[in-house]
């Protein structure tokens, strides 16, 4: 009988490949654990302050009381309810789309969309900072055939000379771009109309990721593309239900041909069990919380200003401020020490962003107020 390892249950090859696979994180600075929140939230996409609120919370009870604590079964099958088909009227006519469709979450919809939209033949081109999900979608439709380029963060002239090449170098297949609409990790934002001018040039379609602008950005907060003026005509956009909208979830925004392509071959919509009606619920009174109380997104926003102007960092529209601290070392300590004052704070470090550029990543949200702010602005050593 072979002797125990470490961990009983996993073969001797594996113990060992785990074990030095950690020892190598951990010299590297880079091991990760999961922390329970505590002290004033700066961390998490909570942006309007709905994750607690009670009318989110009665709207799912009583959707759950009537139709079930789970959905049952796909879409396809038996796993769509009426408020399945509310919601995802209301975000369409929200976004100025015709149709929407949901997906159960934001990482499952972009890495299966993608390869949906995208096989043998298509060329793919995404921004060279784009989302995890983008790229794994990205990385599937490669494997399904497609061809695959990123083009420089921000710069629609170098998107535009990469599809022309790809072109000229008898690319023949469909053009699919894609693009975050806030940058995560550094909450800068996307040049949407240009970007939609190179699609129109290059007969392109454009996917837009409005995860960290649903519900914040725009007149009625349906996203970056209204704020920007374009809302409407991004053929593909892409949100999220689990931040600004405080639940879980997501969707796309579409034409209907292009919603009845994705109900037809995306797997991550064929295969996956869908909402529970509740959950779905809570969303919809969240779209319509979001549009009727427009104060939570410019108190949101207005944090994140002060953020911005108190510690230098560049314009931008978003509740994202990243302080930059080089070393993965130097983020988790100041992390740390933030949250040892009663901040929670968090640190980014790689493989989330590149080598030597970790940081914290501050978020702001109608939950806090402004003494909140400044006491943290005053803990990172600015002035208020």
């Amino acid at each position: 009988m072979k002797s125990p390892t470490s961990s009983s249950a996993l073969p001797a090859p594996w113990d060992r490949h785990l074990a030095q696979a950690a020892a190598q994180r951990q010299a590297q600075g880079l091991e990760r654990t999961i922390v329970p929140p505590a002290g004033l939230d700066f961390c998490s996409n909570d942006y309007l302050g709905l994750r607690l609120d009670p009318r989110l919370a009665q709207a799912a009870q009583q959707a759950a009381a009537r139709y079930g604590s789970g959905s049952g079964a796909a879409r396809l099958l038996r796993g769509t309810s009426p408020v399945h088909d509310a919601l995802e009227a209301a975000l369409a006519a929200w976004k100025g789309q015709e149709t929407a469709l949901l997906f159960n979450t934001g990482f499952q919809c972009n890495a299966t969309v993608i390869p949906a939209l995208a096989g043998a033949g298509a060329g793919v081109f995404s921004d060279q900072l784009n989302h995890a999900s983008l790229v794994d979608g990205c990385r599937l439709a490669k494997a399904a055939g497609a061809h695959v380029e990123v083009f420089r963060h921000r710069e629609p002239q170098d998107l535009s000379t990469r599809i022309q090449a790809w072109r000229a170098a008898g690319g023949r297949g469909l053009a699919l771009v894609l693009t975050d609409a806030i940058f995560s990790m550094d909450g800068d934002a996307a040049d949407l109309p240009a970007l939609l001018e190179v699609c129109r040039d290059q007969d392109a379609l454009l996917l837009v990721d409005e995860a960290h602008a649903t519900g914040l950005l725009g007149p009625t907060g349906a996203g970056l593309a209204e704020l920007q003026g374009v809302a409407g005509q991004v053929p593909l956009v892409m949100g999220t239900l689990g931040k600004a909208l405080g639940g879980f979830g997501a969707f796309v925004a579409c034409a209907e041909p292009l919603r009845a392509h994705l109900v037809n071959t995306c797997r991550g919509f064929l295969f996956s069990t869908a909402l529970p009606p509740g959950v779905v619920a809570a969303a919809l009174a969240a779209v319509a919380i979001a549009q009727a109380e427009p104060w939570r997104r410019a108190r949101a926003l207005a944090h994140g200003d002060r953020l911005r102007t108190a510690l230098g960092a560049p314009a931008s529209p978003a509740a994202i401020v990243p302080v930059h601290l080089g070393t993965a070392a130097a983020a988790m300590a100041k992390a740390q020490a933030l949250q040892e004052q009663g901040f929670d704070v968090r640190a980014v470090r790689p493989p989330t962003v590149p080598p030597g550029t970790s940081r914290l990543r501050l978020t702001t949200g109608a939950h806090l107020d402004p003494t909140a702010v400044t006491a943290l602005i005053q803990a990172l050593g600015a002035q208020p």
